[in-house]
């Protein structure tokens, strides 16, 4: 399944695609920046993909994703906030450099599971 999430007012748009894999719920970001253009709109769809019964486990696919601010660290806490209330889970796989920086900043790489490859956050 494909969705686009509306961008800025240059016309920047973050697609994702999702896909399921036995109990886990697989969303690839299709966009270089998770910033506050695209956070609301990623919120809601985090809020829908992680209900109850929905998903044991969010994979969030990160590869095309070389930005990302205070909001979009926002919208992941609240992927995870809302797994963890069901006992499920969050992995973000294929995070940039920069990203990944700024998670170690912020000491968010504690709280995210943090996998190379969709296949290892399978197995996690």
């Amino acid at each position: 399944m494909s969705f686009d999430v509306l961008g800025n007012l240059l016309g920047e748009i973050m697609k994702f695609d999702t896909s399921k894999n036995g109990k886990a719920t697989v969303l690839k970001l299709r966009g270089r920046k998770l910033d506050s253009t695209v956070a609301p709109e990623l919120k809601a769809e985090f809020l829908i993909l992680c209900k109850p019964k929905t998903a044991a486990k969010l994979i969030i696919d990160m590869t095309e994703v070389q930005f990302c601010d205070s909001s979009g660290l926002s919208a992941l806490l609240i992927a995870d906030r809302t797994m963890r209330a069901h006992g499920g889970s969050v992995h973000l796989v294929h995070v940039h450099e920069k990203v990944l920086d700024l998670m170690k900043i912020t000491q968010l790489d504690r709280l995210f599971t943090i996998n190379k490859k969709v296949e290892d956050a399978l197995k996690a």
